[in-house]
């Protein structure tokens, strides 16, 4: 009988998951992670718990079938918590868990970089467009 040391245990644990792969699971976590309204919803959510209405509000152009879809994913993810408080009307907060602090992390740093380099790529996008359209023509006027 071969005995695997502990570090070799972990190497196949990482090998396990390589989200290059088609069929592995960290790829579906990665595609769901990296939608534009699970970005904005988390980063929201690092200012503390807030109800449905205030990420509604605070999140401009997002339809409410796709917020509840969102909220529901991050919930069953383990990255968000629903605390339902018996009132009239009834309350519900939605408040980021440690998982979902430690992508948030992350993922504010990515709206961030968006924020303040959005005019590098807006001029590059620019550049690129005009020689595309240039190689378009071509030098006998063709498209």
């Amino acid at each position: 009988m071969v005995t695997r040391t502990a570090q070799e245990r972990r190497d196949e644990e990482k090998r396990a998951y390589d989200a290059y792969l088609a069929a592995c699971p960290a790829r579906k976590l990665l595609d769901e992670v990296s939608g534009k309204w699970v970005s904005l919803v988390l980063v929201a959510l690092g200012d503390g718990p807030q109800r449905y209405s205030d990420l509604s509000r605070r999140i401009a152009g997002v339809s409410q079938k796709m917020l509840t879809q969102t909220l529901r994913t991050l919930e069953r993810d383990g990255l968000l918590t629903r605390t339902v408080t018996a009132c009239v009307p009834v309350r519900v907060d939605y408040e980021l868990t440690e998982l979902g602090r430690s992508l948030r992390q992350l993922l504010a740093g990515i709206k961030d970089w968006a924020e303040t380099r959005f005019d590098e790529v807006e001029t590059a996008r620019d550049r690129y467009d005009a020689r595309s359209a240039a190689v378009t023509i071509g030098s006998d006027g063709a498209g």
